[in-house]
């Protein structure tokens, strides 16, 4: 009977605040401290039991898991950050010393975890670079393929290598060469999208449709760079050896990686951010109609042309990462806009160039290739067959638009971007009179910043031509309306105008004053007086 009472005694004063509190004004035996120990214990309980109720709700309801995603994501995984990808480099003793100059610019020490793989030893460590990792002996393994390199045994055997250094907190193996260009902000961004405890393999095939008739239309092209999940990358490296020996008549590592994937029934996850770049030249066409997708990875680039005139090759790529660093997601994504009262068409991408057309251009006729680049395979045979779709690209230089190249980059903090473009080549091309005289393009945004959501489905952003421009003109590129048209725009006439309708405000034109270089911000209108037609153009947001 005591016992009985005496456990009855604390659960009789914690089923209710009131009657402790009651029994506690009552009994002068309660010290203070007693009554905050008992108010502690009462909510701590009661947020244990809201947890278990939000818990129980939100793991088995698959409304709610629908209705409320980052919710359970919150709940669930962290967001996926730089420290959790492992870079995978395969180079040899002959290549590293002139292409470690590419990895150099992307690879940062504090920040990226890579390893690369030679073939044999004999450089001194560079804190600049990864640490470097002599492959283990692969003479064991057969090779067969008619005219290929051994080496690509030893390629297909670095996903088991570096598995097996067992490193702590990775979540996604990425394989590339030492001529890859990585954007590693980028691939964290799209990673993001994918849970990496499932088994993913992630990548992109051939630019070139013969080079995927050879090899694979659902393979990854290694030197693209491909992305694969940790979970998946374990069980490859528990059967890469077998694998190895199975596919002795294959040509390439990649080759070698995909036939053993496929054995384990995982197919390709396709990223078109991801570029083989399997064409020679001329990137310009390739590069200025680049997929909504962000830049992930360029190739090959000791087979094309400097990517900006007046540069070397690393030095051109140094100037794009530049402005990559800046707003990474922004990078070669194309935006246009049109001068209805000049008939004036602009191509943007942003980080690179900008494009300049007389006339109306049709949207979906600049978002197909020029084709400013050759074939990867040389030959008076080859025939020039892509994956996309291309157009031609004059040979006379007066048949182009005018074009002008990325010149410089900056930020004003929260107030937005900035970056510079100058023309390039002026030629003695007869021009229409509101574009002859141009040489500067200034180009203002916001950093681009998707959530994976927004990745899932990504749309187009607008942009707004200066009302006025001779020798430099002033774009703003912003998200567009929700039944915003990318499209020339009929222009307002020559009918005298009281307001205007500038995103859902109307704006009273004499109360406003009018100049042709107003900038503030939120909205703004800006125009240019006493002229016909007036020339009107929206900002949203405004940046100054």
């Amino acid at each position: 009977m005591n016992s009985t009472s005496r456990k009855r005694r604390p659960d009789s004063s914690s089923l209710s605040r009131t009657d402790s509190l009651s029994s506690e004004s009552l009994s002068p035996t309660k010290s203070p401290a007693m009554t905050n120990g008992i108010r502690v214990r009462n909510l701590f309980l009661l947020l244990l039991f809201s947890c278990v109720v939000i818990y129980t709700l939100f793991s088995f309801s698959p409304i709610r898991r629908a209705q409320f995603p980052s919710l359970v994501r919150s709940l669930g995984l962290s967001s996926t950050r730089r420290r959790h990808l492992l870079f995978s480099i395969a180079s040899s003793h002959d290549s590293w010393l002139r292409r470690s100059s590419y990895v150099r610019l992307w690879y940062s020490p504090e920040s990226t975890r890579a390893f690369v793989f030679l073939d044999r030893g004999g450089f001194e460590s560079d804190p600049s670079l990864p640490p470097l990792i002599v492959s283990e002996d692969v003479s064991r393994f057969p090779y067969n393929f008619p005219g290929g390199l051994r080496s690509a045994i030893r390629v297909a055997r670095v996903a088991k290598e570096a598995v097996d250094r067992e490193d702590k907190d990775v979540r996604w193996f990425i394989f590339g060469d030492d001529d890859t260009v990585f954007f590693v902000e980028n691939l964290v961004t799209v990673l993001s999208k994918y849970d990496h405890r499932k088994w993913y393999y992630i990548g992109s095939n051939s630019e070139s449709f013969d080079q995927n008739v050879r090899y694979s239309f659902d393979m990854a092209f290694g030197g693209g760079g491909f992305a694969i999940s940790a979970s998946l990358a374990r069980a490859l490296s528990k059967v890469m050896d077998s694998c190895l020996m199975r596919y002795s008549h294959m040509y390439g590592g990649d080759s070698r990686i995909f036939s053993c994937l496929a054995e384990l029934g995982v197919s390709l996850t396709h990223e078109p951010g991801f570029h083989q770049i399997d064409v020679r030249g001329n990137l310009f066409g390739l590069l200025c109609a680049h997929p909504l997708s962000p830049l992930l990875s360029l190739h090959h680039l000791d087979a094309v042309d400097p990517l900006f005139p007046k540069k070397n090759r690393t030095e051109a790529v140094a100037h794009l990462i530049r402005a990559t660093n800046l707003d990474s997601a922004r990078i070669l994504q194309q935006s246009v806009c049109y001068d209805s009262s000049n008939s004036v068409t602009v191509s943007v991408v942003w980080g690179y160039a900008i494009q300049v057309y007389e006339g109306n251009k049709l949207l979906p006729d600049l978002l197909s290739l020029q084709k400013s680049f050759s074939t990867w395979r040389r030959g008076s045979g080859v025939q020039s067959n892509y994956m996309f779709s291309t157009r031609e690209y004059p040979r006379d230089r007066c048949g182009r638009p005018m074009v002008f190249f990325l010149d410089s980059v900056g930020s004003d903090g929260n107030r937005g971007t900035w970056s510079n473009y100058t023309r390039y080549g002026v030629e003695n091309c007869r021009r229409a009179e509101a574009i002859k005289r141009l040489r500067q393009i200034r180009v203002l945004s916001h950093k681009l910043e998707h959530n994976v959501e927004q990745m899932k489905a990504p749309r187009r952003q607008c942009c707004d031509i200066s009302p006025s421009y001779e020798e430099s003109m002033v774009i703003s590129i912003r998200k567009c309306m929700e039944d915003e048209l990318i499209a020339m725009k009929a222009c307002c006439g020559d009918r005298a105008l009281e307001e205007i309708s500038c995103f859902g405000r109307t704006f009273d034109l004499k109360a406003l004053i009018i100049r042709s270089d107003f900038w503030s911000f939120g909205y703004v209108v800006l125009l240019q007086p006493n002229q016909a037609p007036f020339r009107i153009l929206c900002i949203y947001p405004g940046i100054s």
